[in-house]
């Protein structure tokens, strides 16, 4: 069997997505959520935004049934729910996190999912402020400077969203970005925390690539800024967000077909891993008029020849198509109930016999890799030998223009 080639065919579903902004004052200055409304419809993509974003709210606040936030997830009409934690939670110490972050962005996924299935959570990665957590220096150094609060922020988010397949707002990432190459850009207003213009600006922008996976230069909106700055901060996004989007874990909560597989060489057939993510219904296609339905099905083909294998994917009106060519070399297949014969003795130190004189004999590993052997025909049986090896093996025998394979153990 040969891999020819691996090829991704995407198909979604179009309409305006709703966005639902869940933070606090990190969310609310400047109307962070209006903002990305604006750039996404300047770069042609249409969106309607909600938010619930009173200052000072913690997700652990949000998260309480009967909330004003949770009442908004419960209605189920959101495509997107972007997660703001409060600024310094996510650097504190370890226990901290553990017992006041980890467990409320799994509880509000958890509701947003139970209100729509098909809905995306989305971590919002905010900053380090400007000199650090001052106020948490004193008993938990690594967030006495920008970078070491930044980088803690950035590690539990990241976390954050792997433990529950989420997407990630990068916006830090971004902000550092521009911190390193343009110092002169001032994103932080005057106390140093929340974000000036540029910086809500620069967190629209990476919304946009966020959202729609899409190139920020796409964008014409400006806001109050000048276009110079603007631009720049557009190219920002860019460079740092846009054209790393998989290292950020953009697109973690995506819809993708995949499969590997392998040959049961005791019975010619295919066993096919489904690798797919963030699917449920699968349709397999296996090049010869057979499909099949199930998530990991096992294939016999009747003969040689090279045949399209096409996995469909399907979740929520979206559908990804995987396809690989596959070629098969062998030219027919006796079943295991119909064999006239048995190797013996097996299990074996390496020497056994098979009681037929065939056209060829060949050995292999569990890899399919070809194993050396020495032949001996004699009488109407054939001896082997195998040396210099240990654990199963697959002897395939080709008689009469039949091919068959047995497992057999070398001690």
């Amino acid at each position: 069997m040969l891999l020819c080639c691996l090829i991704h065919l995407h198909v979604f579903s179009q309409h305006q997505p709703k966005i639902l902004f869940i933070g606090n004052s990190y969310t609310g200055v400047n109307d962070l959520p209006g903002l990305v409304m604006q750039v996404s419809n300047s770069a042609g993509d249409s969106i309607d935004v909600s938010s619930q974003s009173p200052g000072g709210q913690t997700l652990q606040n949000h998260s309480i049934p009967g909330s004003p936030s949770r009442m908004e997830i419960d209605k189920g009409i959101y495509d997107f729910v972007v997660l703001q934690e409060q600024s310094q939670i996510p650097s504190f110490t370890d226990i901290e996190v553990n017992a006041y972050y980890y467990p409320y962005v799994k509880s509000l996924d958890s509701a947003i999912k139970s209100a729509n299935p098909c809905a995306k959570t989305v971590l919002y990665m905010t900053w380090g402020r400007k000199y650090g957590d001052v106020g948490n220096c004193a008993v938990w150094p690594p967030v006495c400077t920008y970078k070491g609060m930044d980088s803690l922020l950035r590690l539990r988010i990241l976390n954050a969203s792997d433990s529950i397949q989420c997407d990630v707002s990068p916006v830090s990432v971004a902000w550092r970005y521009v911190i390193n190459h343009y110092p002169h850009i001032e994103l932080y207003d005057m106390d140093g925390s929340h974000p000036s213009p540029a910086g809500s600006y620069l967190a629209a922008c990476v919304f946009y690539t966020t959202l729609f996976k899409k190139d920020p230069i796409n964008i014409t909106f400006n806001f109050i800024l000048n276009a110079a700055l603007a631009d720049t901060l557009r190219q920002a996004a860019k460079l740092a967000v846009y054209n790393e989007m998989e290292k950020w874990h953009i697109g973690n909560s995506d819809l993708k077909s995949g499969f590997t597989y392998h040959i049961n060489y005791d019975s010619l057939s295919i066993s096919f891993n489904n690798t797919s993510r963030n699917a449920s219904n699968f349709k397999w296609y296996f090049g010869d008029g057979d499909s099949s339905s199930s998530e990991h099905p096992v294939h016999k083909y009747a003969g040689s020849g090279t045949y399209q294998v096409s996995l469909i994917a399907n979740e929520c009106g979206t559908q990804d198509t995987f396809l690989q060519d596959v070629k098969i070399n062998e030219t027919s297949i006796l079943p295991a109930t119909t064999r006239s014969f048995q190797p013996y003795p097996n299990p074996n130190n390496g020497w056994f016999t098979i009681p037929n004189q065939s056209d060829t004999i060949e050995a292999f590993d569990t890899k399919g890799g070809k194993i050396e052997i020495t032949l001996k025909a004699e009488n109407g049986h054939t001896e082997i030998y195998i040396p210099n090896y240990k654990g199963i093996v697959f002897i395939k025998v080709h008689s009469n223009h039949i091919i068959q394979y047995f497992k057999i153990l070398v001690q």
